[in-house]
């Protein structure tokens, strides 16, 4: 007997109510919240493009709406553009660290520092080898 989970379910979600986890950073919203709050930057940031415009030019609803907000990413109820939840504090998290595509160009990456020491190393034997010939021609002489 296998059950099925809803198709709404993200195992990254951090409330039982099956909703998924927003893709943007808390930490760097909260930073912008904290920051630029007044001007709505972690709404442009979330994606929230007409409310961050409308806390812009009220500046923050005179404080109290960037009072709210503040309140809301630091206890992770904020939501953004989508009406995901901005829980995850992890910025690599938001880089698609878990993407395939994204992982095989770190591996690439990887790879090609580990070649270049080999290559290094290469170099350096091969230096080594040329001036122990040119020691051995001198010595031997005309």
């Amino acid at each position: 007997m296998t059950s099925e989970l809803p198709t709404s379910y993200d195992a990254g979600a951090s409330s039982g109510s099956g909703e998924g986890a927003s893709d943007r950073s808390r930490a760097v919203t909260l930073a912008l919240a904290f920051l630029g709050g007044v001007f709505g930057l972690h709404r442009f940031y979330t994606g929230r493009l007409q409310s961050g415009i409308w806390m812009a030019l009220t500046f923050g609803g005179l404080g109290i709406w960037y009072l709210y907000d503040l309140i809301l990413v630091a206890t992770g109820e904020f939501r953004d553009g989508a009406g995901l939840r901005v829980v995850r504090w992890d910025v690599t998290d938001v880089a698609g660290y878990g993407d395939p595509s994204i992982r095989r160009v770190r591996e690439l990456e990887g790879d090609v520092a580990a070649l270049r020491g080999e290559v290094s190393e290469l170099a350096e034997r091969l230096d080594f080898a040329e001036r122990l010939l040119a020691q051995g021609r001198e010595k031997k002489g005309p």
